[in-house]
């Protein structure tokens, strides 16, 4: 049996098409074949709420009177690129305070979702028709043009659990790694992972309408750093880092109860973000995608003691989710660096909201590239 988007969003807008999260569909499958999956259930939303650094937003502040070419712009401190426009900048949530290194864009973006007031601070060398040379106001969600989330890279396909093999603490974007092995950190929301869902990128791709940190965003191409030739497991999965999504949205619309900013001690700003993907069910195929489960998800656990990052061992997430695996001969605690409770709050809400006919799907208008490795810096200095 196949089914296509039209059917799926005709069935949404009469209210009858059967929702359910990827969790559900993953105990379903205890009992029902991928035939009888793929019959019954339209729509399976998937979610994932964890730290996405490659992140960042477009703000337009309006001009002022006289106007101004803004060349260098400060929000609260914080530094954001303005070699685009006029009164344009984009903000990296990375982007750390000249005064305070605990503080940073995704600090910045969070107040603005908040509706709190930012102080900008902007200079310019001033020109014919740009003739102000600096600048310093309150701005706020409300006073703004635009601020749109753009994210280049989010939402990893798979990801290597980290371990540390030296007897020193090591400050990492996976969190404190123990000495000698001490412990190990995963991220992800395993069989609720979007991508995870879709290994193959059959319902995933450019025009996917996705939910946002709030509000309905959209998938604009594929992710940087994307990687469609990683090694797989039997069931399709990757083994390592592999798939990545590029995504855009009205961060007027956003909540910050699913975006907030984050600081990894030693290490930096980072962004938790929360993304939702609903998957229609068109086949057997998609039903059998969808119906993985965390002991069928694997991922190799990499040692960050070390610069090159060696591959140890190999976990599954049913594991590494009962918070600890035996590992180089012991017990070793584990730790998710993302939250499955925020995820599963995600998914359940994106399905509402497919169910009440708040939310449709889009078909894509292009795939993802396939066969697409990955290059390497070479320095010359």
């Amino acid at each position: 049996m196949t089914k296509t988007y039209q059917e799926i969003n005709e069935k949404i807008a009469k209210g009858e098409a059967l929702v359910m999260t990827a969790e559900e569909v993953s105990r379903l499958a205890e009992t029902l074949s991928v035939e009888e999956i793929a019959e019954k259930v339209d729509v399976v939303t998937t979610a994932t709420f964890g730290p996405m650094c490659s992140s960042g937003a477009f703000i337009n502040f309006g001009h002022p009177d006289p106007a101004m070419r803004m060349e260098k712009i400060f929000l609260n401190n914080v530094e954001a690129y303005a070699g685009i426009a006029a009164v344009d900048a984009y903000l990296g949530v990375t982007q750390e305070s000249e005064k305070d290194l605990t503080y940073g864009g995704a600090h910045v973006i969070e107040a603005l979702i908040r509706g709190d007031k930012v102080e900008l601070v902007a200079t310019a060398k001033g020109t014919d028709c740009y003739p102000r040379k600096k600048i310093r106001a309150m701005i706020s969600r409300e006073t703004v043009n635009e601020m749109i989330l753009h994210n280049p890279r989010n939402a990893y396909q798979n990801y290597p659990a980290a371990t540390n093999s030296t007897q020193d603490k090591k400050y990492t974007y996976m969190g404190i790694l123990k000495p000698e092995h001490g412990n190990v950190t995963y991220s992800t929301s395993g069989e609720l992972s979007p991508l995870l869902n879709d290994p193959f990128f059959r319902t995933i791709g450019i025009g996917t309408r996705i939910f946002l940190a709030g509000a309905q965003g959209y998938v604009t191409w594929n992710g940087t750093q994307f990687k469609s030739d990683s090694e797989r497991n039997e069931f399709g999965i990757p083994l390592l880092n592999a798939g990545t999504l590029t995504v855009t949205g009205d961060m007027k619309e956003m909540s910050t109860e699913f975006i907030r900013a984050a600081y990894y001690k030693k290490y930096g700003v980072s962004m938790f973000i929360g993304i939702g993907v609903p998957i229609p069910v068109l086949d057997a195929d998609i039903a059998r995608r969808v119906s993985i489960r965390n002991e069928q998800i694997e991922t190799y656990i990499r040692d960050y003691g070390n610069p090159d990052h060696p591959i140890l061992a190999k976990a599954n997430y049913k594991d590494l989710r009962s918070g600890k695996i035996e590992f180089n001969g012991k017990m070793v605690p584990t730790t998710a660096m993302s939250s499955l409770k925020k995820a599963r709050k995600i998914a359940d809400l994106l399905k509402e909201q497919v169910q009440k006919g708040e939310f449709f799907l889009t078909e894509p208008v292009q795939g993802f590239p396939e066969n697409k490795s990955l290059k390497n810096l070479k320095a010359i200095d």
